[in-house]
């Protein structure tokens, strides 16, 4: 294969990964609203197999108590991490820690959701290991592209195992956060390699300073809303655990200034997003990939807007949970690719005639 056609194959690789990661943080949404993160206990095989059960009577023999020792042994083995990095208070709350020990009861539904997220999660794993393969056809051009490619196939590795810690402590909320960050993380790199493949070669000018400035204050205060969303979310599950899953329609009531906080900042990211929508409007004509990624960025923050009162007002509807985390994603891979895309892209060649 020619350096050119691998180069067209990185790219068209990227842009499905791109893809992927945004269905895969759905399908995370979805495990995480459903509680379905134990649906298979055991991983790579579910309930030790390829294939999940679709009944009790084809699980294997003593699974409870074969799940809790390994659960056990999972937390006790990030339990001495900790202990590594000085956290010996919380490692001693991991292994204090009883809830653990009663096992997940089985459910169908549960298991296969928890079973195609993992489905999900290997194809993206496999195209992201294509991504890196195909990325050192741009090694003259820039290693830079490479680089990030196979860190961030290394930074998946890590992402993965952080998952199952999520869902094997009860205790280490912020692991949540770190996780969903991570995410943000990993598909920024992506985004990022995308669109260097395709400007490679050209020299990158600055435009407006302060379109770029309000841009990035939009993407950060999209990260932290995203931040403050799930610390939301870690706060609801401590609640729900409070009424032993009752009482549905006061959890959000119970959720403190955290809930405040993530409504009140939403009025500031709609403000400076209207600000950025009318700049864009004004520098950049109506059908250039700037507006274009504006227009679709406001559209998805009034959608925002609708699955967050569905949430505060409708006791939390788990489909509104999913829908409301993919959409806040979309819009911070939105805002970050305009980012990207307010350089004027000028061939080197061009310039030096």
């Amino acid at each position: 294969m020619s350096i050119s056609a691998s180069k067209n194959r990185f790219q068209k690789i990227n842009l499905i990964t791109i893809i992927l990661l945004f269905v895969l943080i759905l399908a995370g949404g979805v495990v995480r609203s459903s509680g379905s993160g134990m649906g298979c206990p055991d991983w790579p095989k579910c309930f030790g197999r390829y294939i999940p059960p679709t009944s009790s009577a084809d699980l294997p023999k003593d699974y409870k108590q074969k799940y809790v020792d390994k659960r056990l042994a999972k937390n006790e083995r990030f339990a001495k991490t900790l202990d590594v990095f000085g956290y010996s208070d919380l490692a001693k709350r991991i292994r204090e820690d009883r809830s653990i020990l009663l096992p997940e009861e089985f459910n169908a539904g549960k298991t296969w959701t928890e079973y195609v997220n993992r489905l999900i999660g290997a194809i993206s794993g496999l195209f992201l290991l294509l991504s890196a393969v195909y990325s050192f056809s741009y090694w003259k051009a820039s290693k830079r592209i490479a680089l990030l490619s196979v860190f961030n196939v290394i930074l998946v590795g890590f992402q993965g195992w952080l998952g199952s810690i999520v869902v094997s402590t009860n205790l280490v909320a912020w692991i949540v956060t770190v996780h969903m960050l991570l995410a943000l993380a990993i598909l920024a790199i992506v985004i990022y390699t995308y669109h260097q493949a395709k400007v490679v070669g050209n020299q990158l000018l600055k435009t407006s300073t302060l379109v770029y400035a309000i841009t990035i204050v939009a993407l950060l205060l999209s990260i932290l809303q995203i931040t403050f969303g799930t610390e939301v979310r870690e706060k609801i599950d401590a609640v729900a655990t409070q009424f032993q899953g009752g009482y549905r329609n006061n959890w959000v009531a119970n959720a403190g200034e955290i809930f405040s906080h993530h409504r009140d900042l939403a009025i500031l990211v709609l403000v400076v997003n209207v600000m950025l929508y009318a700049l864009i409007r004004k520098q950049f004509s109506r059908h250039s990939i700037h507006q274009q990624l504006m227009s679709f960025t406001f559209l998805i923050i009034m959608l925002q807007i609708v699955t967050g009162i569905l949430l505060s007002y409708w006791s939390l509807p788990p489909f509104a949970q999913a829908t409301h985390i993919v959409l806040a994603s979309l819009i911070f891979g939105a805002q970050f690719y305009l980012l990207l895309n307010l350089h004027r892209s000028v061939n080197v060649r061009g310039l030096s005639k």
